[in-house]
């Protein structure tokens, strides 16, 4: 009896902790990039359209967010009026509508991804190379039966085989963009970032 009731308690942490870490780091995501007038939510949309190549279609966007369409809309139109944004016409299809990124967007965006990263490394910093294996590792597993629950029947495998190329890509952009070509840009990314705070 007592191995079970162990069991089922920590069964009951585990969940717990892992909606606690998520809610905790989206608070401190939303102080990271506040420095650089987004939120958590905001630079989600910034950085996916980014990935993208600076425009994207609001489908796109959540899809790869895996959020509503509709959440996404409402969420672009808050970031088209505050100026982050642009809605474009396709030019072959001009019902289509993309999600470019605005020069006001990309002046936040770089250096608010610049501090993100910053962030990530100090958080993970306690974990030495073997625990963070094992962390994505647990993760994965995590993952793979919560896409079985939401997608029954489906390929999960071929799905995850997307994630990775994907993840994959995203790691590119993302040395790319954080790698600023000279010490000028470096020091021009130290100054937007004074000039925000």
């Amino acid at each position: 009896m007592a191995a079970k009731f162990e069991a089922e308690n920590l069964i009951l942490t585990t969940w717990l902790m892992i909606h606690r870490a998520d809610a905790l780091l989206k608070i401190c995501e939303d102080k990271v990039f506040g420095e650089y007038k987004l939120n958590a939510e905001r630079y989600a949309v910034l950085a996916t359209i980014q990935y993208f190549g600076g425009s994207a279609k609001p489908s796109e966007v959540a899809r790869w967010l895996q959020r509503s369409p509709n959440s996404i809309s409402m969420l672009a139109d808050r970031m088209v009026r505050g100026g982050l944004l642009k809605r474009t016409r396709d030019r072959i299809d001009r019902r289509v509508v993309n999600l470019t990124i605005s020069d006001k967007g990309k002046d936040a965006l770089k250096p608010a991804t610049l501090a993100g990263w910053d962030f990530i490394q100090e958080i993970l910093s306690p974990l030495l190379l073997e625990d963070k294996r094992t962390l994505v590792s647990l993760l994965k597993m995590v993952n793979y039966k919560t896409l079985e629950y939401l997608n029954p029947g489906a390929d999960i495998e071929g799905m995850l085989r997307d994630e990775a190329k994907h993840h994959g890509n995203l790691m590119k952009r993302l040395v790319e963009y954080l790698s600023p070509s000279t010490p000028e840009a470096k020091r021009q990314i130290g100054e937007k970032k004074k000039n925000v705070r």
